[in-house]
Order: structure tokens, then C-alpha cells, then sequence
């Protein structure tokens, strides 16, 4: 490699002495200014501690970012090397440009400040977007209520094709957690709430029953609008819906529903609502309608990876296991959904809310 500092050009009386650097560390991050370029190599200004080098593949990887510069600019480096063969101080600025963008991104997060960004992609999880040029993750979880993907069978495929729909969009997000060692960025949508949700959100309290719209139904529960309100959203989590257990949210509420609901949980700009809240639980009384050994008719509901439920009445339901047959598969030859039986009550659970079945006695 050309040694400037050796050479007669005009460059080489802008160089220090080869041999000067001192008091440095290697891993340090230093600023220093630009001097100028040879054909292999750029040069840069450390003051006393002497003059550092980017070469080879460090230059290779800091092109762009070096392409930029002109005599007299100052610019974060790392020291990969405190002296080489030829004297100079070596230098990176291909990773402290990353740990620039990271002290950056710590800032924005201890703010709270918003952010704006552009969606660069998307995946099943989420959406992808670059601040600071890193890669932020914003998961379906974090989205908007007004931009959560409503796919009604939770198809994958489906999920996939509603979010790309946002790619080249503008969204307002904050930082919620990051990591520079996994390169873990990750941001929410929906913990932005500008002043007037906060204001709306102050005229409610938890217990509070209020009337809600069904907007939305996913597979963990329903999105609500407040009647009153619709600027106010809230979530009603399939395990608040009823106290029988419900394994998919669309068996009990379609969107465009209007329902009495009650607050259980105001927190962090979220509002969260039961259903179940405002109706008498079945299983106080369960032992009035119900009893071990009690022979029952019902029909079979669904098959689930222990056997099948059967509805018993509007409140409840029982399980009776596949080794009662022999196994799912003799299960399913014997029954069907939609069909009705005759089963004996084994066990009542109220605590666990279930009712356990078996076949009656031959």
C-alpha cells in the first residue's frame, strides 16, 4: 500500500509523522477529521494522538459512507489498531455508524418521542421498517386497532396479504425495546395515543359498563368501538366473552354486534372488557341442574385432542374422552358433530368449569 507520508505529493504535507499514535485503545471510539484519499487508502486527523488509516476491507465496507466526506469533516471511527507497520492508527467506521444509530435509538426510546416511519416489508408476524437505517420489527400485537389484519379464519395466507397491504405507508410508532447485541429493534403502533384518545380515555374507569360494537374478531378475542366514543377502541378477550369455555371467538360474537360490556383494565392507553362480567355465572349453580352419575342427553359440539364436547344445554358443556372408545378414531366412527347422545355425568368441576362424561353402562 502507498505510504503518503513518504511520497512528495501535495497530500502527503497534510500527514503526520507515522509513529505518533498514543494514549489509544483498540475497540476506542474516536472522532476524527477527514484529511483526504489516495487511490488505496483514506486519511484522517487524530490531533496529537496521530493519523489514522482505512484501508482494505474497511474501506470496501465504509465506501459509501466514506464517498461522503470532504477534507474537514468530522466523523465517529473505531481503533482496530493502535499502530500498524507503516505508523498509522487503523480505523472502522462501518460499526460505529451502527453504534451511532443505536445511542440514537436508546434517546428516542428514553423520550418517548414518536417516530415516523415508511414500511419497507412484511411478514406473518408483522412489518418491517428501518430507523436510523436498522431494521425495526413492528409485530401484528403492536398495530392499531383500525390496522389489525380482521382476517375472519385466521388464515396465515390471508394474514400475510392484509399487512403488505401496508408497505410504503407512513406509520407513527414508538420504540418499546431493542437490543444492539441481537439487533433485536422492535416498535409498537399502538402505544402512540395522541392527546385527544388520552382525554377520552380519562372519562372511563374500570368497572364501568359501557356499550360497545363489535369492529373486528381474531382468534384471541374481539375489537370493540365504544358506542358513544368510536375514537375509543377495546379489546374482549376470548377468555372474558363467556364463562363457558369457547374456543373460537366467532361462536359468540359476529362483528357489527352491539353489546354491554364492562371495563376490567385501563392500562397503558388500553382498554380491556368482559362480557361474561355482566352475566351470572351458571357454574355457582351447577350442582342444582347437574349430578355425578347422572345419566344426560346431549349433542356433540366439536372434537378437540381429548375426545369430544358435548352441549348439554346453553350453560354448559361436557367433555367425554376418546379412550372411552378406544382411541379418537373409533370416537369418530361412533360419533358426529351435530349428533345426539346418551351419557352418564363421571365428574363436576365447577372450580375448573367442567363437567366430565362417559359412556352409560352396557
Amino acid at each position: 500500500m502507498p505510504n503518503p507520508a513518504k511520497s512528495n505529493s501535495p497530500l502527503a504535507q497534510l500527514f503526520k509523522e507515522p509513529g505518533a499514535a498514543v494514549a489509544l485503545k483498540k475497540g476506542e471510539l474516536v472522532t476524527v477529521v477527514y484529511i483526504g484519499q489516495t487511490q488505496h487508502a483514506h486519511f484522517f486527523d487524530l490531533g496529537r494522538m496521530g493519523t489514522g488509516i482505512i484501508y482494505g476491507l474497511e474501506l470496501m465496507n465504509a465506501y459509501e459512507a466514506l464517498k461522503a466526506l470532504k477534507p474537514g469533516d468530522s466523523i465517529l471511527a473505531k481503533i482496530t489498531d493502535v499502530e500498524n507497520d507503516e505508523g498509522y492508527v487503523e480505523l472502522s467506521i462501518n460499526e460505529t455508524s451502527k453504534h451511532k444509530a443505536w445511542q440514537e435509538v436508546q434517546e428516542m426510546q428514553d423520550r418517548g418521542e414518536p417516530i415516523k416511519v415508511k414500511i419497507m416489508g412484511a411478514n406473518t408476524g408483522g412489518l418491517i421498517a428501518p430507523i436510523r437505517d436498522l431494521k425495526a420489527f413492528l409485530p401484528v400485537s403492536q398495530l392499531a386497532p383500525d390496522h389489525y389484519p380482521r382476517v375472519t379464519d385466521g388464515d396465515r395466507v390471508k394474514i400475510l396479504d392484509e399487512l403488505k397491504k401496508f408497505v410504503g405507508m407512513e406509520m407513527t410508532v414508538k420504540i418499546i425495546d431493542f437490543n444492539p447485541r441481537t439487533a433485536k429493534l422492535i416498535v409498537s403502533e399502538r402505544g402512540v395515543l395522541d392527546e385527544n384518545t388520552k382525554e377520552s380515555l380519562a372519562k372511563y374507569a374500570t368497572g364501568q359498563t359501557v356499550k360497545v360494537i363489535v369492529s373486528g374478531v381474531a382468534d384471541f378475542g374481539a375489537f370493540v368501538k365504544f358506542a358513544e366514543d368510536p375514537a375509543v377502541e377495546g379489546l374482549i378477550h376470548i377468555s372474558e366473552i363467556d364463562h363457558r369455555l369457547i374456543e373460537d371467538p366467532r361462536e359468540a360474537v359476529t362483528i357489527g354486534d352491539t353489546l354491554d360490556a364492562q371495563i376490567v383494565e385501563i392500562k397503558e392507553g388500553r382498554i380491556s372488557l368482559s362480557l361474561k362480567a355482566l352475566k351470572e355465572n351458571p357454574w355457582d349453580s351447577v350442582g342444582a341442574r347437574y349430578a355425578e352419575n347422572q345419566t344426560v342427553e346431549g349433542t356433540v359440539h366439536r372434537f378437540n385432542q381429548l375426545g369430544a364436547v358435548v352441549k348439554l344445554d346453553a350453560d354448559f358443556q361436557g367433555l367425554i374422552r376418546a379412550a372411552e372408545f378406544g382411541g379418537i378414531d373409533e370416537m369418530q366412527k361412533a360419533l358426529s358433530v351435530g349428533a345426539a347422545g346418551t351419557f352418564v355425568i363421571e365428574a363436576i368441576k365447577p372450580a375448573e368449569k367442567r363437567i366430565m362424561l362417559k359412556l352409560p353402562a352396557q
